[in-house]
């Protein structure tokens, strides 16, 4: 019997030693370009048609102290989007009830800055149940999550999370810049 157990398991390290084992790929990790969002208008926003460029996913309301800052994401959208840039304005009431309206309410806050970006449906960001993008990026930053309207995920050209900023930094603030002109520069 003892001879019979050593056999076993010198067979089974010989598979596991095996070349073909040893060539098996990888698991491939999640990333943004998995995920997608219901469009303001209907449709779908699917990440997947921005893979290979830098994509600001920024959960929005129409009622905060920060609404004014669509102008800026306005204006970073202006600058970049000719580069690859995708800005997608993510509304959402999770935090204060602040977004608490309807598709045609949410076009009358944003029109007021002008805003041409995309605008996903509205989406729970928080809580047990969020939108699978934000479950996954709270996964991928677990100290990182919104905290309040207007925070800044900026996905890298690879569909991984790089950076994240929360609602007080501007869309104009230099270290947002700073790292929208980095992923922009990187190549595929």
């Amino acid at each position: 019997m003892h001879a019979t157990r050593r056999s076993v398991l010198t067979a089974l390290a010989g598979c596991l030693a095996s070349p073909a084992l040893a060539q098996a790929p990888a698991m491939s990790r999640i990333t943004a370009f998995a995920f997608s969002f219901a469009g303001l208008d209907g449709g779908d926003i699917k990440l997947a048609d921005y893979a290979g460029k830098p994509v600001l996913v920024v959960n929005t309301a129409s009622l905060c102290g920060y609404t004014p800052q669509y102008a800026g994401l306005q204006e970073l959208w202006t600058r970049y989007r000719d580069r690859g840039l995708l800005i997608l304005a993510v509304p959402s009431n999770d935090f204060g009830g602040q977004e608490p309206g309807s598709a045609a309410d949410i076009h009358g806050a944003t029109h007021g800055y002008g805003v041409t970006f995309p605008i996903a449906a509205k989406a729970v960001v928080k809580g047990p149940s969020p939108h699978p993008f934000y479950k996954w990026a709270a996964s991928e930053r677990p100290q990182d999550t919104p905290r309040w309207n207007f925070h800044k995920y900026l996905i890298g050209r690879d569909g991984n999370l790089v950076a994240s900023f929360p609602s007080a930094v501007e869309p104009t603030d230099s270290r947002v810049i700073a790292a929208i002109e980095k992923e922009l520069a990187r190549t595929e």
